[in-house]
């Protein structure tokens, strides 16, 4: 089985951006009239959480950008050969040590603003291809029922806070790395060292860490057994994130739901997204044929450059995105006490340049 990572044509990456670069007060000015109607389905990319200090998978210091960059497969992860095995070992162990990272990510100043569009229903729907649940954390501060949550983002790749063994019981994220620490009392120390010297792995969005630089092999790491599939009398260590990996579908659900969050909206925008994978590209496509209007807000190339129909400014949101919802709620009607402290919120603190050690790494 061949399996490829999506990524950008070499011919977008080479497309002219000069005719996308914008001022920031020129982007406020054209996002803000675009949002101003309001009923906007938005569709969100690793780019919205690089303020978090968690990198995008694309771009300049994007891991898969680096030809020698190999991810593990959903066919690989899920084998249940010797092979298979390792292929955990490897996933499970790098996850293990990166999890934390993401777990302990704050909302960003974009991720605030965006909430607060929510709340103020210009914006009733959100996909987003992230799994770090930061969208979630910010939504929060308005204090919406975990329900409402749910029903207000669709998170279109799934969610790295949830484990899912290959019967379909599924753990909690925090529960499954106690029984990783449990199993591993080696690779706990070494992560409790990393913690202790406050010198964290280079970690994806995904939770994936490089550190086959410091000369580690996985073939001693341990992958626990499915507690509950012992009760049903049955040995089961295959467990994968309750995410879509490469080479894996989105569920039917997903995917309908996805097709109706742009039908139902009058406008569509997309923040931080190359739509390298079909699954966000297809969205994009599908407004186009409803000919809903379109902007992106994105820095560098991305799949949607040169597609009939898209406006598109080459900017950072972090730079804007607080004026904007400024500037749109004031046209509606004012900012309450939520909204205000929404825009009070957010870090904005982008991970450190990636070097040129890390860059050569092959995995």
């Amino acid at each position: 089985m061949r399996v490829s990572v999506p990524n950008i044509p070499q011919s977008l990456l080479s497309f002219n951006q000069k005719a996308n670069k914008v001022t920031v007060s020129e982007a406020i000015e054209r996002t803000s009239a675009f949002l101003a109607p309001g009923n906007v389905t938005l569709i969100t990319g690793a780019g919205v959480s690089v303020d978090s200090g968690i990198r995008a998978y694309r771009g300049q210091d994007g891991r898969y950008m680096n030809p020698n960059y190999k991810p593990i497969f959903y066919h690989e992860l899920v084998d249940e050969t010797e092979k298979g095995h390792s292929f955990r070992q490897r996933y499970w162990l790098r996850s293990y040590l990166g999890y934390p990272s993401v777990r302990e990510a704050l909302p960003n100043t974009t991720h605030y603003a965006l909430a607060a569009l929510q709340y103020a229903g210009v914006i009733p729907r959100l996909i987003t291809q992230n799994v770090d649940g930061l969208h979630h954390a910010a939504l929060s501060l308005s204090h919406p029922s975990p329900v409402k949550i749910q029903e207000s983002i669709l998170e279109l790749h799934g969610t790295l806070h949830r484990v899912r063994c290959k019967h379909g019981h599924i753990t909690e994220r925090n529960v499954f790395q106690d029984w990783l620490a449990s199993a591993n009392p080696k690779w706990k120390d070494f992560a409790d060292s990393i913690e202790k010297e406050g010198a964290p792995l280079r970690t994806n969005p995904d939770g994936d860490v490089a550190i086959e630089h410091l000369g580690i092999s996985y073939d001693d790491f341990v992958v626990p057994e499915c507690p509950t599939c012992l009760q049903e009398n049955r040995h089961n260590n295959v467990h994968k994130p309750d995410l879509v990996f490469f080479g894996e579908s989105i569920t039917e659900y997903v995917k309908k739901r996805s097709y109706l969050d742009i039908e139902n909206s009058d406008r569509v925008l997309l923040i931080g997204t190359t739509l390298a994978t079909y699954s966000a590209f297809r969205l994009l496509k599908h407004a186009i044929e409803l000919k809903k209007p379109v902007l992106m807000i994105n820095v560098g190339p991305s799949r949607a450059d040169g597609v009939e129909g898209v406006q598109k400014l080459d900017i950072a949101s972090g730079d804007i995105i607080s004026d904007v919802v400024r500037n749109v709620l004031v046209q509606r009607g004012g900012i309450d006490s939520v909204v205000e402290r929404m825009l009070s919120s957010g870090i904005r603190k982008p991970p450190p340049k990636e070097d040129d050690g890390d860059r050569a790494l092959a995995s």
